[in-house]
């Protein structure tokens, strides 16, 4: 089965990808969210996995605007413990190391590591990408910031790891798929989106809007508000809540929402990940 994502190889969402899939499929790099998304919608693809929220970084707002401008469906999710290494050529040392690349979100996760080495870190458009221009450049005094997984790919050296600040660092990843699947087990996550009517919203909407399923003990795991492109200052509020949209009650919280809201988008049900 061909997973679509978005990094080089070796990159966590690839790693992600065969934790939540199994390591029989076959990863297909891609240079954007946008085209991990095209990838699945056009067919050149099963699946798909993109990262939605980070624990430290929050949320990933790209791929909430992804979900609503494709017709995909969510089909699982996968929580993810991000684990960061030092990476560099198999022949450098620590004591050769002056500059550390990587993606933004993981110098800024592992700063207090680089300023204890005192060394300068250089952006970089992906954590993988940055191991495999060690690999392209021969540099022996940069490292780069990854996972085991980009060493192992490029056959690099990892001179430290588990290097991030906090460990408490996890990524929630969802796989989508252009048909919906239903959902085996009992812990169940549905995820939607809906608008609110501009101008016409009276006091108190969105209160009422979620409230449809507090009145039916109906728990709430996830909201989250987007600009909606073609209204201005209107929203897209996107909201997970645990259940099978097939179910009776949850089927009838859905419905009692779309006497309110206008555009009501059901994502999917599936599994829950209880990692955590």
């Amino acid at each position: 089965m061909k997973v679509a994502f978005q990094g080089e190889r070796g990159a966590y969402s690839e790693a992600a990808a065969i934790a939540f899939f199994s390591a029989k499929i076959k990863p297909v790099t891609c240079p954007t969210f946008d085209a991990v998304f095209d990838a699945v919608d056009y067919g050149e693809c099963e699946r798909g996995i993109v990262p939605v929220e980070n624990s430290l970084a929050g949320s990933i707002h790209r791929n909430y605007d992804l979900l609503h401008r494709h017709a995909l469906s969510i089909v699982g999710e996968h929580i993810f413990r991000v684990r960061h290494c030092l990476i560099a050529h198999p022949d450098a040392t620590l004591g050769d190391i002056r500059k550390i690349i990587s993606h933004p979100q993981a110098l800024a996760q592992c700063e207090g590591y680089i300023d204890r080495l005192g060394l300068e870190r250089e952006l970089w458009y992906d954590t993988a990408g940055a191991v495999k221009s060690l690999l392209d450049e021969g540099r022996h005094d940069h490292a780069a910031i990854a996972s085991r997984r980009a060493a192992e790919v490029y056959e690099m050296q990892i001179l430290a790891s588990g290097i991030e600040d906090v460990a408490a660092n996890y990524t929630r990843f969802l796989a989508l798929a252009r048909e919906p699947q239903t959902p085996m087990g009992a812990c169940t996550k549905t995820s939607i989106a809906f608008t609110l009517p501009q101008g016409g919203a009276t006091p108190g909407s969105l209160f009422r809007a979620i409230g449809v399923f507090a009145m039916r003990d109906i728990n709430l795991t996830k909201i989250e508000s987007r600009p909606t492109p073609a209204e201005t200052f209107n929203y897209i509020f996107y909201l997970d809540f645990e259940g099978n949209q097939d179910e009776p009650r949850c089927a009838r919280a859905l419905d009692h929402l779309r006497e309110m809201a206008p555009d009501v988008r059901v994502f999917g049900s599936y599994q829950a990940d209880d990692t955590l």
